[in-house]
């Protein structure tokens, strides 16, 4: 089962200082045909004008993924972390049982980026945060764990049955990704033209898929970036 998801079926709020997407019901966005894709519950595409951002307010019970594809996002926490995490990059907050942060673009140019909310496989649990760079290049024609659940080298630490991976490829290249039985897939492409499983996305389109045995992605205009959910 494969489902396309075009860039212009999704909803959008536009505050000014923030054009936002939503994959999925959020906020003022109700749509009771895509509330959840498995544990994946929040994928937005936020566009943050320069010397603006959220102000100071609580999670819990969330993984909270930021991909950063262009400017950079600068965090602040009441655990008393601060940090800057710029394009290709990605930080996870871990809300656990509670946590205040805000998060602002202190940059001169607008910062684009996905935040990706996951369930946690347990409720709880002290909140944490963490950044790494994520170079692109490391990533070309092949994946890079980002953030998951599991035993993955360099990965960022979530506490939910899922990773996060992006990839880039070229056009004319192809890229595969196995789905185990029972795994929720959902692929969203940053930037370029792709062919997932016989269907075309372009830029910020999406596919959520199950039941596939796995995900084949053919490049048809470059450069492709890849950004994929596989949760349970």
């Amino acid at each position: 089962m494969i489902e396309h998801r075009p860039f212009s079926s999704l909803g959008r709020a536009n505050h000014g200082w923030l054009d936002a997407r939503h994959h999925f019901s959020f906020a003022d966005y109700f749509n009771p045909t895509r509330m959840n894709w498995g544990r994946l519950r929040v994928w937005n595409d936020d566009t943050i004008q320069p010397r603006a951002g959220f102000p100071p307010h609580p999670h819990r019970d969330m993984e909270i993924i930021t991909y950063v594809r262009s400017g950079a996002i600068t965090h602040e926490d009441s655990m008393g972390n601060r940090g800057r995490t710029a394009a290709g990059d990605v930080q996870v907050m871990s809300a656990g049982s509670g946590v205040r942060h805000s998060e602002y673009n202190l940059e001169d140019e607008p910062t684009t980026l996905f935040q990706i909310w996951i369930e946690p496989d347990r409720s709880g649990g002290e909140p944490s945060w963490g950044a790494r760079e994520f170079p692109t290049a490391d990533r070309a024609g092949s994946w890079s764990v980002l953030a998951s659940g599991h035993d993955d080298d360099d990965a960022l630490p979530i506490r939910a049955d899922a990773r996060i991976l992006g990839a880039t490829i070229s056009e004319g290249d192809e890229l595969t990704y196995p789905l185990e039985p029972g795994r929720h897939a959902y692929l969203v492409l940053a930037t370029g033209a792709a062919d997932v499983n016989g269907v075309r996305l372009d830029a910020r389109d999406a596919v959520a898929v199950r039941d596939e045995p796995a995900l084949t992605i053919k490049g048809l205009k470059g450069p492709v970036e890849i950004v994929l959910a596989d949760t349970l």
